[in-house]
């Protein structure tokens, strides 16, 4: 069972607390009432800039998409936006990105502009600018923060900053990185701004330079639910990101399972028909397909990886061991049901019994809550280290 990590003691802390001052049913139903929320919740991140900044393409790489795939935001050397434009996570609809108008022209004033695109309406703003940050950048950053709103400074293009600074004999990467950041920040101080963050972005390289600090810290500074579904929504395109989609996704694993404990399930006959209990088929198909999607493991993901790293689609599949690296369906969950472990399944509930006060009373019982846990336990490492040995096939050839 050590293969599988059981539970660490901050998941044991959270259940015990969630227990405390109140018995197992009232517990269970908390847990329905936060799954039927989570559902629910919205994350809108507007994306504003000058003309010609790299907005729609900055948007495009943020939802994994070129700028000619189907559903892409346009691109153009000239303004292509003149309202908001929204733009969803094509398998995460509810994390939309919004296309504002460009800011910078001769009319343009700060406090207007907000009203004109419905600033309420957004959880943060992202100002892209693709040389220096300039007074209308400021003006805006300083109503944003009038009405209470995060934002944050994105300096895009900096592949072709890269290739033009390579032509010197003394280049050197990170002090070329680090003498564009502190120019904008001395640029922004210069016009009112003190002490901004800035982050490097080359929206064709998305995760190389900057782009894994401006995540980390957008998510910080969101409430945890919507931490969760921008961390479930983001391309996974570096080891860290993957890395922390996994801590998301496991976050969840002990309320599904002691949801499908506490509730009369579908028969499933398991371990050749040794034992006989009830398990939520439904709540495994349902989270597998997340993890799936999260991963970027699903067919259109793996296409788009093969075109960006040159390598066949062949080639980033022969890495994937999991039993799940195809459509996850009720027959392929039941039959990873009935190939589990029987000694593993019984261990995890005896586990479980020692300090989860009632969960033997429940409808389906201890065997049903290991069962889920087990189960997505398992299946979530293995599509993650999946998705980890994908990902360094492709990095051998983008590095």
């Amino acid at each position: 069972m050590d293969e599988y990590d059981i539970i660490d003691d901050a998941e044991i802390e959270e259940i015990k607390k969630s227990l405390a001052d109140e018995d197992l049913p009232s517990a269970v139903d908390k847990i329905k009432d936060y799954f039927a929320q989570l559902d629910l919740v919205e994350l809108n991140i507007a994306i504003t800039g000058e003309s010609g900044s790299g907005k729609s393409t900055f948007i495009n790489a943020f939802r994994g998409l070129g700028d000619e795939d189907e559903g892409s935001a346009e691109t153009g050397v000239v303004e292509t936006t003149t309202e908001p434009t929204v733009y969803p996570y094509p398998k995460f609809p509810t994390v939309k990105l919004w296309d504002l108008p460009g800011i910078g022209t001769p009319r343009f004033k700060a406090d207007e502009y907000l009203k004109q695109v419905q600033f309420e309406q957004y959880d943060f703003f992202i100002i892209i600018a693709s040389d220096r940050f300039r007074e209308c950048h400021a003006n805006l950053a300083a109503e944003i923060l009038k009405v209470k709103k995060k934002f944050y400074f994105v300096r895009s293009k900096i592949d072709s900053n890269i290739e033009a600074e390579k032509r010197k004999k003394t280049f050197n990467k990170e002090k070329t990185l680090d003498t564009i950041r502190d120019n904008c920040i001395k640029g922004l101080g210069e016009i009112g701004l003190n002490s901004p963050a800035v982050f490097l972005i080359s929206c064709f390289e998305l995760g190389l330079y900057d782009f894994d600090r401006l995540e980390q810290t957008m998510e910080k500074e969101l409430p945890q639910h919507k931490r969760d579904v921008l961390m479930l929504a983001l391309p996974n395109i570096t080891l860290e990101i993957n890395k922390r989609k996994k801590k998301a996704l496991q976050s969840n694993i002990w309320k599904l399972a002691l949801l499908s404990a506490s509730v009369a399930a579908v028969p499933i006959p398991v371990f050749n028909a040794v034992a006989s209990f009830s398990v939520d088929v439904t709540i495994l198909v349902s989270e597998l397909k997340k993890y799936y999607n999260a991963f970027s493991l699903d067919p259109d993901s793996l296409h788009k990886l093969s075109e960006k790293s040159g390598k066949s689609v062949d080639e980033l599949k022969v890495v994937i061991k999991s039993p799940l690296n195809k459509e996850i369906t009720q027959d392929v969950v039941i039959k990873l049901l009935t190939n589990s472990s029987i000694f593993a399944v019984g261990a995890v509930g005896e586990y479980w019994l020692g300090f989860i006060p009632g969960l033997g009373s429940l409808t389906a019982g201890p065997l049903s809550f290991a069962t889920i846990y087990y189960i997505l336990k398992k299946c979530l490492n293995e599509l993650a280290e999946d998705a980890r040995n994908v990902l360094l096939v492709a990095l051998q050839t983008s590095v």
